[in-house]
């Protein structure tokens, strides 16, 4: 695949995955009823700015630099996404109050009263015991990892040596 097919198809990757991703989250909150928490946010932001850098590098193609953060973006949607599946998980604690276990002034009370409706570290759906924060992880990563390959040209070179 020449240079030109390569930065095309990681172009296709940075736009459609992060376009792909926010649509299940919308078609998840309005057409399921499942709301995000506030990690959920997190890794939105990420997305919405990998759609615009990702949407830049179409308008400047030859500008690699656009792409290059769209990739960047989607790494950090991937990351928020594994911290989040592990607070779900319960293998470490969040860092925001959506789940904290630890009740204000030690009042269970005020601790219930005060508790957001979404919570952080409860999944509201999964697939194969993978919540939405863990296939987040899966596809954003495997995205990123295409997009720098393909920028790179990586792919290209590894499969020169074997043939």
């Amino acid at each position: 695949m020449n240079e030109h097919a390569r930065l095309r198809t990681a172009r296709v990757v940075a736009l459609a995955t992060p376009l792909a991703l926010l649509g299940g989250a919308y078609a998840f909150q309005y057409i399921g009823g499942l709301y995000p928490c506030e990690m959920c946010w997190w890794q939105r932001y990420a997305h919405f700015a990998a759609l615009a850098l990702a949407f830049l590098a179409w308008i400047r193609p030859a500008d690699r630099a656009p792409l290059l953060l769209a990739g960047l973006a989607l790494a950090v949607a991937a990351a928020l996404g594994a911290y989040h599946a592990g607070v779900e998980y319960h293998w470490w604690e969040g860092l925001t109050a959506c789940t904290s276990t630890a009740a204000k002034g030690g009042d269970p009370l005020a601790a219930i009263m005060n508790a957001p409706l979404i919570r952080c570290d409860q999944p509201q759906w999964t697939l194969f015991g993978v919540s939405l924060a863990g296939w987040n992880f899966v596809f954003s990563g495997a995205a990123a990892l295409a997009v720098f390959v393909l920028m790179s040209g990586r792919g290209r070179a590894a499969r020169e040596v074997t043939a």
